[in-house]
């Protein structure tokens, strides 16, 4: 990675990301080629918070059919970010 602003991609929104932010688990989707220590970085760098622990995952692409058209989603890499004790980001 050339900067540490290409890693992070956007913020994940579903009922379950919301319920664990307000433990202090952010969920992410970020670049492929990103690794755990890169992830890490541009999340304490973007935010200003220290980060425990990084986990990621390749989502898999699943099969959607719109009227007699079928096709599939897009496979993306996310990263599940846990902050340490009293840190939280403003989202």
């Amino acid at each position: 990675m050339k900067n540490y602003t290409d890693v992070i991609e956007e913020v994940v929104v579903t009922e379950k990301s919301a319920a664990n932010a307000e433990k202090g688990i952010y969920t992410f989707k970020v670049a492929k080629s990103a690794n755990k220590i890169q992830i890490k970085d541009a999340v304490e760098k973007t935010f200003g918070v220290k980060v425990a622990s990084v986990n990621t995952l390749n989502t898999k692409a699943k099969s959607k059919r719109v009227g007699r058209y079928t096709g599939t989603t897009k496979t993306y890499k996310k990263a599940v970010v846990t902050l340490k004790d009293g840190q939280q980001i403003n989202l």
